[in-house]
Formats: C-alpha cells, structure tokens, sequence
C-alpha cells in the first residue's frame, strides 16, 4: 500500500486548503481512511476519518471545518480545510486500514504517508 499526500503548505488564519492523498498498490475502495495530525512537540491526533461506505467521523476542534471526503475511483482521499486558525499548524498524514486478499485469506493492513506541512499564521 502506497499513500502519497499533496496540497499542504502556508496560509494565514482563516484561509483554505485542500488536501489530498493518492493511494496505490490497493484496491482503495476496501479502505478505510483516515487524516491524522501532529503539531511540534505534541502527539499525532485523529483529525477525520471516513469508512468504506462514507461514513465520515471529525475531531470536535475541526467539526464544521473541515471535510473529509473520497474519490474511489480515483484512488484519492481529500480533506478540505476551512477557516484555518493557527491552532490547526501541523504536519498532516493520510493513514489506510485496508483488508487485502491473500492465500492466506483477507488480511489487515495499515499504512501511512509520509505527511504535508500545513502552516498557518496570524
């Protein structure tokens, strides 16, 4: 399983982004994904997730700004950020809790990306 996130970078408070992330190696759809946060310093937090079937869960400090969303046949999860504050500057990864078949039958796996910097100031 690969996951390659993009579309990070430096906004100021109240400003948008959208990020992205593309998943290969996998049969997307029988994931489930989940954008995950960590600020210097601190622990990595679960910003979103959404299951197979979209389902979508949110933190309460991104609730009502934030999306999350997927594109399956695109093989892209996203998470469109909305009126950011600087409490939100972190490095974002995308995270997949996919079940793959094997000889062995279904198998769990879990993979991550390697993260984008979402910076923004005041």
């Amino acid at each position: 399983v690969q996951l390659v996130e993009s579309g990070g970078g430096s906004v100021q408070a109240g400003g948008s982004l959208k990020l992205s992330c593309a998943v290969s190696r996998v049969t997307f759809s029988s994931c489930e994904m989940s954008w995950v946060r960590q600020a210097p310093g601190k622990e990595r937090d679960l910003v979103s997730s959404i299951s197979r079937d979209g389902t979508t869960t949110y933190a309460d400090s991104v609730k009502g700004r934030f999306t999350i969303s997927r594109d399956n046949a695109k093989n892209t999860l996203y998470l469109q950020m909305n009126s950011l504050k600087t409490e939100d500057t972190a490095v974002y990864y995308c995270s997949a809790d996919c079940t793959i078949s094997t000889v062995y039958g279904p198998q769990k796996v879990t993979a991550w990306g390697r993260g984008t910097q979402v910076t923004v100031s005041s």
